[in-house]
């Protein structure tokens, strides 16, 4: 009786609000949406309005110029991008659906890392000079969401709290010669690979902007790009950072989270999603526009690899945790 007076007293949106949990759950949605609009953007050749007011140009005219190479190289980060968007918003989805329904505490530091790292990237847009308005506005629509939702949540996590300790204490033995153990060292070597990845992208995107392979595609130098469009490195530097920030974002998820918690049947499906949707947006847009220096694209390869070998072993975690590896 007194539960339903209390569930009769429970104001609109603070029943929505609940543990907190919906609104990190949302914040989820809203990145995996996020990035698939950035890939059905790049899959109609489009740029968003303030784009082509910032460059004064379309993407039709900046298409006929050097074989669309220009566009193309633009569109191969966006679309990595989403994908890594898509591959967060995954993450997110599973940590506020399970570890956080029980309120362990260390998915909610999960939770504050991937915070702090994604929402502090937006910053590095401003190295060179462009301020993604669009990209703005949804980040101040979605940073209230996320705060309210880890301060909600903070007050149902199980006591006694340990801090940022939680997330550091092995989930499980990492017993490598077992085949669930080789897997789940396999998924953390692609997780510090994302990690490694993304900071130099994003180092990239906010000094040089180039690698030596982007402008042997492109056949320009940086300079000649300028003189087409003074606004051009400006735009791609942007694209560039956001991207690597993305990818740092999604690799300290993936080794916090597999260094913590047991591989079962919905982390397994949950880590096959973002994976397999961050490397496919990664690996396929360089094989679709032609961009297949195999110094550039071999990590990511590798990394694929290294990923579906993880998935592989882990798979039926249940049944094979206990069996070894030959030799």
């Amino acid at each position: 009786m007194k539960d339903e007076t209390q569930r009769e007293e429970e104001g609109f949106l603070t029943g929505l609000i609940g543990d907190g949990r919906p609104l990190l759950a949302l914040t989820g949605i809203a990145l995996a949406l996020s990035g698939a609009f950035a890939l059905f953007l790049s899959a109609t050749g489009a740029f968003l309005p303030h784009d082509v007011d910032f460059l004064g140009m379309s993407s039709q005219q900046l298409c006929a110029l050097h074989e669309c190479r220009i566009v193309h190289f633009m569109f191969h980060d966006r679309v990595a991008f989403g994908g890594v968007l898509i591959a967060i918003g995954t993450l997110y989805l599973w940590l506020a659906q399970f570890p956080m329904q029980h309120g362990e505490e260390w998915a909610w530091w999960v939770f504050a890392v991937s915070g702090v790292t994604g929402f502090a990237s937006f910053l590095c847009y401003l190295s060179y000079g462009y301020l993604d308005t669009w990209h703005g506005a949804a980040t101040l629509a979605l940073l209230p969401l996320y705060l309210l939702g880890m301060w909600k949540s903070h007050a149902h996590l199980a006591k006694p709290c340990l801090g940022f300790r939680s997330s550091l204490c092995r989930g499980a033995p990492l017993e490598w010669r077992t085949r669930a153990g080789f897997g789940r060292l396999c998924l953390l070597l692609t997780g510090l690979g994302k990690i490694g990845a993304g900071s130099v992208i994003m180092l990239v995107g906010m000094t040089s902007v180039f690698v030596p392979q982007d402008l042997q595609y492109l056949g320009l130098q940086a300079n000649e790009l300028s003189a087409i469009n003074p606004r051009l490195v400006p735009l791609i530097a942007h694209d560039r950072a956001g991207f690597g920030g993305g990818l740092l974002c999604c690799g300290l998820m993936v080794v916090l989270i597999v260094w913590r918690a047991p591989i079962g049947a919905a982390l397994w499906q949950a880590l096959l999603i973002s994976g397999t949707v961050g490397f496919a947006c990664a690996i396929g847009i360089h094989v679709s526009i032609g961009y297949t220096d195999w110094t550039h694209t071999g990590p990511a390869m590798l990394g694929a690899v290294i990923f579906a070998t993880g998935i592989i072993c882990t798979a039926p975690a249940t049944r094979t945790a206990g069996r070894r590896l030959p030799g």
